[in-house]
């Protein structure tokens, strides 16, 4: 098993099989969020329809961190 250096940019690096699996998730939400975006800046979808899949995401994400236990429970966050 090999051993990853510190990142600077990163001080925190997934320890457990669950931060893992939500930092894939969290870069999969970003991804997402970057086609959506550009979907809207082309007029390919309107505003609310953006709006509407990015909230969309955002919940998802949460509802994962928190199935998943990462970080401490702090309700209405972000809503």
């Amino acid at each position: 098993m090999s051993q990853q250096l510190p990142n600077p940019d990163h001080p925190h690096q997934p320890n457990s099989p669950e931060e893992i699996l939500f930092n894939n998730n969290l870069r999969e939400f970003t991804v997402k969020i970057e086609h959506i975006c550009s979907l809207e800046m082309n007029g390919k979808i309107p505003q609310e329809e953006a709006y509407r899949r990015i909230r969309d995401l955002w919940k998802a994400l949460k509802r994962s961190k928190k199935n998943l236990g990462i970080g401490a429970s702090q309700d209405g966050e972000g809503d």
